[in-house]
């Protein structure tokens, strides 16, 4: 098989009753199932047993004995498709419903793109609301110069998301990977634990010089958030405001770092704000000060042998994302108040 689909899985039973179905009932056949649980204790085990008893030869699992993080468990399984042979790896939460052709779609996508001798490093896909499928979840991530990754479309009309283009970053809860292209970037970094992690690997590939995009073909209903149990807690709050200074800490040269202080200052005291509003000031604030403890223990990215107009068109498009962010915002604050009305 050529295509590993990941299933890291905390938890997750529930989930996997819509998951799996769709699937087993996919257009395009040609791919293994590798579920990668994280010492669930709910009746994942079992559930998962049923699965692989319907197709032994294709349905996998890695079982760990304690709750590693998304990253270390999609890291597990992407060394394993790699030792298969396989030639991409693709991750999908367990909350999630693809359609018939989610497979066929990205694949087709893909080497449509290396035929012409692109190199893509992953395949973003169309998330939509589980619960309202007319409404966008994910059309692929992008980040800002104020430190803020952010979902494109997010709660827009999915019937507007219909252009393939390039993005940021791939969103990890439903992307397809070039398998060969993460040997030249290295895997997700398992100090994340959870969150910002995708963004975090997506930007290496961008100063590599990779591309990454929006597949609109491949269509996927995504609960959200399913694992951590909501859109905020104390526990996300806190590991996503360290893996942000993570985020900026590696992934900018000195020089860079410098001339954005102000701009990665701004957006650390807006997340502080809007937090604290929100309940959640103390779990941000944590958050910010292990980042700073914890930042040196990452591995930052080697800049050398990057191109200055590489480097140039990464800070400009940071730079005009920042204005993409502000209208995202718009338009959800507007779609709130029509609501309302």
């Amino acid at each position: 098989m050529k295509t590993v689909i990941i299933i890291p899985n905390y938890n997750g039973a529930h989930f996997l009753e819509k998951c799996m179905p769709a699937l087993l009932s996919q257009s395009n056949q040609d791919f293994s199932i590798l579920f990668v649980d994280n010492a669930s204790q709910d009746d994942s085990k079992k559930q998962i047993a049923y699965w692989i008893g319907q197709d032994p030869e294709r349905i996998f699992l890695i079982q760990n004995m304690e709750n590693t993080g998304f990253a270390t468990a999609v890291n597990q399984g992407i060394l394993w498709a790699k030792e298969q042979g396989a030639s991409y790896a693709l991750l999908l939460n367990n909350d999630t419903e693809v359609a018939p052709d989610f497979v066929e779609q990205l694949l087709l996508f893909m080497k449509a793109k290396e035929k012409k001798g692109e190199k893509v490093f992953a395949l973003s896909s169309k998330m939509v609301k589980m619960h309202d499928p007319s409404l966008m979840d994910d059309a692929g991530d992008e980040l800002c110069l104020l430190g803020f990754p952010f979902q494109r479309g997010l709660e827009d009309e999915a019937s507007h998301w219909t252009k393939a283009e390039k993005v940021f970053s791939a969103c990890g809860g439903a992307a397809l990977y070039s398998i060969s292209l993460l040997k030249e970037t290295g895997l997700f970094d398992e100090k994340h634990f959870a969150y910002l992690e995708d963004v975090d690997l997506s930007f290496r590939a961008q100063w590599k010089g990779y591309s990454i995009y929006y597949c609109p073909g491949a269509l996927c209903k995504h609960v959200g958030s399913g694992t951590s149990g909501g859109k905020y807690s104390d526990f996300k709050v806190e590991l996503s405001a360290r893996n942000s200074i993570f985020l900026l800490y590696k992934n900018f040269p000195l020089g860079l770092k410098i001339l954005n202080f102000l701009p990665f200052l701004l957006g650390i005291l807006i997340k502080a704000l809007y937090f604290q509003k929100k309940g959640y000031g103390k779990a941000y604030r944590k958050g910010i000060f292990r980042g700073l403890k914890e930042r040196k223990e990452m591995k930052k990215v080697d800049f050398r042998g990057v191109p200055l107009r590489r480097l140039i068109a990464i800070e400009l498009r940071l730079f005009k994302n920042c204005f993409v962010y502000l209208s995202e915002r718009k338009r959800r604050r507007k779609g709130l108040r029509s609501d309302a009305v």
